[in-house]
């Protein structure tokens, strides 16, 4: 294949996202391209068109590559089931699963690591409004309604009135001091290996944890344990509205 028909066939390619009448302007041999326009031009407009391609094909492939998978589609609750307590508490906006009103919680129960893994890293992006209080369960598993009873609860927290803040797994290694602002998109990041926890507030660690052969705190909180299981976000009460997106997990099993 010569260079004017690959060019042409990129043209083609081009149909789906530029329209005819684009492609019509890049065409070399189209009388009807606009005056002036080059074959320097076409050469160059190909070009940032070839570029803006293979960026997207490196950044899919960079995702992929890092064992990382998508968890929310960003359209509906698709691989989620929430808790039939108060299911409208759980939703879908502008691409953002929220959490707002009384106690719900959404469980993931999709396809990645079949929602029942040990070793993971789990990020996303976070951000919570005024006084709003939430939470990032793991190694949990679907209940019909309350609080999980299984799994830690990585906290989601600036400035509601408890005070154990974002970052701490909550009742075992607490952080009371906030680490991000309420208004603000901030990275959450959590990794269990073995018995090891991290938590990540943008990029700063926040939590510490290995769980000991005995854990103090499974006396008042039995299922409160390393285990395996899935993820769970918590929409906390009727005040709190918290929103996440680029939900991303890596199953390490």
């Amino acid at each position: 294949m010569n260079c004017p028909d690959f060019l042409n066939l990129c043209a083609k390619s081009f149909t789906r996202l530029e329209g005819i009448d684009a492609v019509k302007r890049l065409a070399p041999c189209n009388h009807d391209r606009p005056h002036g326009f080059t074959e320097k031009l076409y050469f160059m407009k190909i070009k940032t068109l070839a570029i803006g391609l293979l960026l997207a094909v490196l950044v899919s492939s960079a995702s992929a590559a890092d064992g990382y998978k998508k968890i929310f589609n960003g359209k509906n609750l698709k691989g989620w089931k929430v808790s039939t307590d108060n299911p409208s508490s759980v939703f879908v906006e502008d691409g953002q699963l929220v959490v707002f009103g009384p106690r719900a919680h959404a469980f993931y129960n999709g396809p990645v690591g079949k929602h029942d893994f040990k070793n993971f890293e789990f990020k996303a992006k976070v951000k919570t409004t005024e006084g709003s209080n939430s939470g990032i369960y793991f190694h949990t598993e679907y209940q019909d309604s309350g609080w999980p009873s299984k799994g830690y609860e990585c906290q989601v927290n600036n400035t509601h009135k408890d005070p154990k803040k974002t970052g701490g797994l909550y009742a075992v290694q607490d952080n009371f001091e906030a680490p991000a602002k309420d208004g603000e998109w901030f990275d959450y990041y959590i990794k269990v290996d073995g018995n090891h926890v991290i938590i990540k507030i943008n990029g700063k660690t926040i939590s510490d944890y290995t769980q000991p052969e005995n854990p103090e705190h499974l006396a008042k909180m039995p299922g409160r344990k390393i285990s395996s299981g899935t993820m769970a976000l918590q929409a906390h009460d009727p005040k709190s509205k918290v929103f996440f997106k680029d939900l991303m997990l890596k199953v390490n099993d």
